[in-house]
């Protein structure tokens, strides 16, 4: 863009301080506003280290895409997901998945690696399948099967039921270690995260339903009267 010649003209402008008894000449820049200029800048936002890694298929996976709709069918199950409009699907001449943002916004840069992440994680649960590990901690703590019932023991007055959907798999081992497997990553975590809050770890004993790879920090309980 070319930059258009502004003219200034000094004005003197006498000013005459109480305190002092001197005059101060001050000069005033006028610029016309019609000859003012503007620089318009563009900012690009960077592309996701995670978003812009292509998506590996596997051969016992098929994918169907139609718009933004995706549909995954592996050997464990199916999976569907609709995109929003920042981002785009593409399926390259290698077999691969690319996952790339269609305009520049902070929004469109935000969901790039979110759902880069998310589409890979569909392609793994319908193939390999995922897992999360939960542990019972205390003293008549315990878990245990019953039809499709997932039943605690938690020191309440009364056992703690919960239905196991369909789609998910949970195995209890030594009545205190307990397994929900699955294609979906989330349902998966919603579930386990489900089973955690009845009885979340408390900080001084440790004692609740924690995840198997979950430190808990703990606290040091109150000391007697020193002597």
């Amino acid at each position: 863009m070319a930059s258009s010649s502004l003219t200034c003209a000094f004005n003197p402008c006498y000013v005459k301080p109480e305190f002092i008894g001197k005059k101060v000449v001050i000069r005033v820049n006028n610029v016309p506003v019609t000859q003012a200029g503007f620089l318009k800048k563009i900012v690009e936002c960077k592309e996701s280290r995670i978003g812009k890694r292509p998506i590996e298929v596997p051969s016992n996976v098929t994918i169907k895409l139609e718009g933004r709709e995706l549909n995954v069918k592996g050997p464990l199950g199916e999976l569907s997901r609709t995109y929003p409009r920042e981002v785009k699907l593409d399926k390259l001449e290698s077999g691969h998945l690319k996952v790339s943002k269609a305009m520049e916004t902070r929004r469109a840069n935000q969901m790039h690696g979110l759902f880069r992440t998310l589409t890979d994680n569909m392609v793994v649960g319908v193939s390999k399948g995922f897992e999360k590990k939960l542990q019972l901690v205390g003293v008549g703590y315990r878990a245990m099967l019953e039809n499709k019932d997932l039943v605690l023991s938690l020191g309440f007055s009364h056992p703690v039921r919960m239905t196991i959907p369909d789609y998910l798999k949970v195995k209890v081992e030594e009545n205190t270690r307990i397994t929900v497997s699955g294609y979906d990553k989330c349902a998966i975590g919603d579930f386990a995260a489900s089973i955690r809050k009845w009885r979340p770890p408390e900080p001084y004993k440790g004692k609740g339903v924690k995840y198997a790879d979950e430190i808990v920090r703990r606290k040091e309980g109150k000391a007697g009267k020193k002597k």
